[in-house]
């Protein structure tokens, strides 16, 4: 990721955006991180909304799959500390 000053990305606003284009660009103020410069199809990656998990194995090749889920029972192995 590029990192700008302030004052040079104002200065070289339409370079950022460009830049955006090929991964994100960070805008510092006072040596701080303040902003980040994304490109358009990188915001609406992030934007999209995210599937619960539930929603996720409904969808998944697992539906209808009978899974052994019993817990095994047996006791503890002993180790040597």
């Amino acid at each position: 990721m590029r990192r700008w000053q302030l004052q040079e990305a104002k200065a070289r606003l339409s370079e950022v955006v460009k830049s955006a284009r090929e991964g994100p660009q960070e805008i510092s103020v006072r040596g701080e991180p303040a902003a980040v410069v994304l490109s358009v199809e990188e915001y609406e990656r992030l934007k999209k909304k995210k599937l619960s998990l539930a929603e996720f194995v409904r969808r998944s090749g697992l539906v209808g799959v009978d899974l052994d889920l019993e817990r095994d029972k047996s006791p503890a192995r002993d180790i040597d500390l």
